[in-house]
């Protein structure tokens, strides 16, 4: 199951990251992104009605963070979706419609702190009652959507955690949107632009915080990102889900750092020969 699972899951990360990277049309490559993650979660049902778990423990896994995992991808980008083809024009509309998609993030947050404060604390008590499929306490956070869901592949809340872990990921692109929207009143004209892809942008922000160099370590890669932004007529988008990516290679994780040092090198031995 694991061999299976893994091998699914970065085939997954990898054409999901190629399309992104690449589209022209943001909307039009969610629209594939989506369709990859359902036939991934197909394949995934496939395997486990003909293998099924091993034990317990691995059915648990599987439903308490391995699906949830890759549910979270279909339930973000279908959310981006609607967000984007609904967000109306202008900057003041805009503005009040990102906060009301804001809210409503808090308000699944507020009407689930109990299985939140259980998930994100790491307990495992009532994991057989959440995360092994033909269980089920309606007393425990149980939304109507598992009764309409296929209990061969479902357990009462693997998708609740599915929402957790997509609903950081919305907050994190609606926050970042506002903030565009915020700046198009307020900012300058910069000369350069960012002709590279958003993602070799991103690595080297990254890069940039880990190493310290902003503010003696204290500037947050939220305003980072957004000097770089404003400096180089770039919009980077949800680059906090592009870095996830990133951090999800299994191979060449830093290939445009590692582009940067090999160009660089390549020139000083080149100057050293001309001397």
């Amino acid at each position: 199951m694991e061999k299976f699972y893994n091998e699914t899951h970065l085939k997954l990360e990898t054409a999901i990251q190629e399309i992104v990277s690449e589209a022209d049309c943001p909307t039009k490559s969610i629209e594939a992104v989506i369709q990859l993650i359902i036939t991934s979660l197909s394949d995934l049902k496939d395997f486990i009605l003909k293998k099924d778990f091993k034990n317990t423990e691995e059915e648990i896994y599987f439903f308490k963070y391995q699906k949830p995992l890759i549910v979270s991808k279909l339930i973000y980008y279908n959310a981006i979706y609607k967000i984007e083809t609904r967000k109306p024009y202008g900057v003041k509309r805009t503005r009040k419609y990102l906060n009301k998609e804001l809210k409503k993030l808090k308000r699944f947050f507020d009407n689930n702190l109990d299985f939140y404060k259980y998930y994100r604390s790491n307990n495992s008590f009532l994991d057989e009652c959440l995360f092994v499929r033909g269980k089920h306490n309606i007393g425990l956070w149980l939304d109507t959507f598992y009764f309409e869901a296929d209990h061969r592949f479902s357990t009462s809340h693997d998708y609740k955690v599915a929402k957790i872990i997509a609903n950081d990921l919305i907050q994190v692109y609606l926050e970042d949107q506002l903030s565009n929207n915020k700046q198009k009143n307020t900012s300058e004209s910069y000369p350069l632009n960012w002709t590279a892809n958003k993602t070799a942008l991103t690595e080297l922000i990254y890069a940039l915080h880990s190493q310290a160099v902003f503010d003696n370590g204290n500037a947050d890669i939220k305003l980072i990102a957004r000097t770089f932004e404003l400096a180089f007529n770039i919009n980077l988008g949800d680059f906090y889900h592009t870095y996830m990516e990133l951090k999800s290679r299994k191979i060449n994780r830093t290939k445009f750092l590692d582009g940067l040092r090999d160009a660089l090198i390549r020139k000083m031995e080149w100057k050293e020969r001309i001397k």
